[in-house]
């Protein structure tokens, strides 16, 4: 992938400029009669009523609280203006392209190839991603018609990198069983530790949870996983977006798809899971994939274990072209989802606060073998950093261990992040030093604070994430080693085989699981968690029967520190007690793992 990248970096930069993401290889131009598909995006109506009702459906004691629109009712009241679409409608029409349906974000099109170039003034490319995923794609920026800017109106696709990566990191192969005080640890093992009720009362039936990622996983991998904690695996459903990803062992998605279907049916073994499997990590795909989740409307938690950085998406990293705006796309659909009661999850990165690459790891042309460039720079990633999204940061768990007894019960967390080797985050083939596999956390650069992060004090002006925080485990394969004491793992079941795997992905499911057995408990969708988050810890913080959050626990992420009590941007609001969380303090524990409670 380098080499075949360094052979295009030269025409690359005079086409569309510098590029931080993971470059694509462009293999050949598209024909001019192969078909493609994509959306054109337009403004949302009545955003400040929006807004109004979003606050107001998650402010107990109004009128509207948990009332959740239906997506028919939100594109009604909040989709495109009717006449804007009609108008771009008809002038793709006339480029001989197809309007094959609306939807409450703007307009779904297919067509040949040749219409798309003559529409948009581009050429079209058959080109691969670093994991061997097929897409077309623009060597530069589409020139949007007249009409079309005058509409507000954007398109996602054809770009010619791809800004989100994975946030899980396989460790090394793993025995069958529990081996110490750090793990590794399977979902029961979890579930004791952070006291989530016993599975007899509270299993997630009823609820569905989405995961988002662009892969598939393996049915006899997740029929391995839970027998091996004599469980039934959960019902798993797939909806392919631009027809999707299968399971592919050579690619590392794979890992990720299993760690999120795993980790998220352990903590609710009830409940269906929802594979949204995308064609690959673009913008485009996980804008669609967004998309096809808040329109059918079929999940109530959406979890995502990828991110990318900000400030990827800013001018500077781009030659001069602004792609926030595909930030802020996807923003505007997570409004939607709110609105519907829909929650979102994600995990908030595994670099810790340090997550930027420096400008000139996008201006430097690659040598080979590659060389440093610079070092990482604070900032957060997206989609964790959107204020509709909780954000999971996490921890390295201990918990004890006894000879003869898989009982795992809570004794300590740390979040001492580890340094890094010198590596490329996003395939551009430089080297960026001062890396940290840490917890991430930090301030927005884009999103402006949310008003329930005001009941607490963030240090932050911004949108500050994480939100919660969960196991996520250390030392991960580029550590530099030793690393320091008390670092712990998940297994995956993954290809045939048991993994350990570390990384805020293995944190957010956890999560997401948990938000199951709490909608199950109160009998309804909770919609942005986030309101309930900071009411729970202005509550502890002036003193309650009730412990919502570990907090005290020791870390630094590169940037930041832990704090002895309240928020800070290693672990948010700290690390969860669950059955209190979930208002079910009275329900029985989950007792050892592979008992009657557990699972």
């Amino acid at each position: 992938m380098r080499l075949a990248f360094g052979a295009l970096f030269s025409a690359f930069l005079a086409a569309w400029g510098a590029e931080a993401a993971q470059p694509l290889t462009f293999l050949s131009q598209a024909a001019r009669q192969q078909s493609v598909e994509f959306d054109v995006f337009l403004p949302l109506r009545n955003v400040d009523q929006l807004d109004e009702l979003i606050r107001a459906q998650h402010t107990k004691g109004s009128p509207s609280y948990h009332q959740w629109l239906t997506p028919a009712e939100f594109r009604a009241r909040f989709g495109p203006n009717p006449h804007a679409v009609e108008r771009i409608s008809a002038r793709l029409r006339a480029a001989g392209l197809t309007v094959t349906g609306t939807h409450s974000h703007g307009i779904h099109v297919r067509g040949p190839v040749d219409g798309v170039e003559s529409a948009f003034g581009v050429i079209l490319w058959n080109a691969k991603t670093r994991h061997g995923h097929d897409r077309l794609a623009a060597r530069w920026p589409l020139a949007l018609p007249r009409d079309f800017i005058e509409a507000g109106a954007h398109i996602a696709a054809f770009s010619p990198a791809v800004h989100m990566r994975s946030h899980a990191s396989q460790v090394s192969p793993v025995a069958a069983n529990r081996y110490g005080t750090t793990g590794p640890y399977w979902f029961t093992d979890l579930k004791q530790a952070y006291d989530f009720p016993s599975v007899q009362t509270l299993d997630g039936r009823g609820t569905a949870i989405g995961v988002v990622v662009p892969s598939d996983v393996l049915d006899s991998d997740i029929a391995a996983y839970f027998a091996h904690e004599k469980m039934k695996p959960p019902k798993v459903v797939r909806r392919p977006v631009f027809g999707g990803t299968a399971f592919d062992a050579n690619d590392g998605i794979s890992v990720e798809a299993a760690l999120d279907v795993e980790q998220s049916a352990g903590m609710a073994p009830g409940a269906t899971i929802v594979i949204y499997s995308l064609p690959d990590f673009s913008d485009a795909a996980v804008i669609a994939g967004y998309l096809n989740v808040v329109e059918d409307n079929a999940v109530d938690i959406v979890n995502s274990s990828f991110g990318g950085a900000e400030e990827l998406y800013t001018a500077a990293y781009n030659g001069g072209s602004d792609f926030t705006y595909l930030l802020r796309l996807e923003n505007e659909i997570f409004k939607q989802g709110s609105a519907q009661g829909m929650t979102f999850v994600a995990s908030s990165g595994d670099s810790g606060a340090l997550g930027v690459p420096p400008i000139a790891y996008a201006t430097t042309p690659p040598q080979d073998p590659p060389v440093v460039v610079g070092s990482y720079l604070p900032g957060v990633e997206f989609p964790a950093s959107s204020p509709y999204v909780t954000a999971v940061g996490g921890t390295n768990l201990v918990t004890t261990s006894q000879a003869g007894s898989l009982e795992s019960t809570y004794v300590s967390e740390n979040a001492f992040g580890d340094p890094e080797k010198p590596n490329d985050p996003y395939g551009v083939g430089n080297l960026i030093s001062g890396g940290y596999w840490a917890s991430g956390g930090g301030e927005s650069a884009l999103f402006a604070k949310p008003d329930y992060q005001t009941l607490v004090k963030t240090g932050a002006r911004n949108r500050a994430i994480p939100d919660v925080s969960l196991h996520m485990g250390g030392c991960p394969t580029g550590a530099i080693t030793p690393c320091g004491n008390d670092r712990s793992s998940v297994v995956v079941a993954w290809n045939g085989g048991l993994y350990l795997v570390v990384g805020t992905s293995a944190s957010s499911p956890e999560f997401a699981g948990l938000l199951a057995l709490e909608e199950q408990n109160v009998g309804g969708r909770l919609g942005i968690v986030n309101y309930q988050i900071y009411a729970q810890a202005a509550e502890q913080e002036a003193g309650t029967w009730f412990s919502y959050f570990q907090q005290g626990i020791p870390g630094y992420n590169g940037y930041y520190s832990t704090t002895a009590s309240g928020y800070n941007m290693v672990l948010g609001n700290g690390t969860i007690h669950a059955r209190n969380f979930i208002f079910a303090p009275f329900a029985p524990r989950a007792g050892n793992p592979q008992t009657l409670s557990n699972p």
